[in-house]
C-alpha cells in the first residue's frame, strides 16, 4: 500500500473558482505521524468540506524534489492551495480547530 492510495491527485494549474478546496500533504513515509496526518486529513474534510475538496499526498521519500516548491521544512506539512491565498499547517492535524483555523476556514474566536 502507498501513502497516496485512493486519494485523487490534483493538476496545479486548476482554478479554484468553483469553491473546491485543493489541499497538499506532504509527508515522508508512512511513519505513525504521516499515517495519522493522512487519516486526520480525509476525517476532517468529509466533516467539513464534503464533496469540496481535494486532497493530494506528496511523499517526500519518492519524491523530495517537490519540498523545493512549496518550501517545505518539517513533515508532516498540509498546504491550502486554493482558494488562495496559500495557507499551511505543521503537525499531525490531530486538532481539527488548529487546522480549521490556520487553513482560513473557520472565523478566529474573538478575544475579549
Amino acid at each position: 500500500m502507498t501513502v497516496a492510495e485512493d486519494i485523487p491527485m490534483i493538476d496545479d494549474e486548476q482554478p479554484g473558482d468553483d469553491g473546491q478546496v485543493h489541499l497538499r500533504l506532504y509527508v515522508a513515509g508512512q511513519t505513525p505521524k504521516s499515517l495519522a496526518a493522512i487519516a486526520n486529513l480525509k476525517r476532517l474534510c468529509e466533516e467539513h468540506l464534503a464533496g469540496r475538496y481535494t486532497i493530494e499526498v506528496v511523499d517526500l521519500q519518492v519524491t523530495p524534489q517537490l519540498a523545493a516548491g512549496d518550501q517545505i521544512v518539517a513533515v508532516p506539512t498540509l498546504i491550502r492551495r486554493l482558494p488562495p491565498p496559500l495557507r499551511r499547517v505543521i503537525g499531525d492535524l490531530s486538532n481539527a480547530e488548529r487546522v480549521l483555523v490556520g487553513l482560513d476556514m473557520r472565523p478566529r474566536l474573538s478575544t475579549p
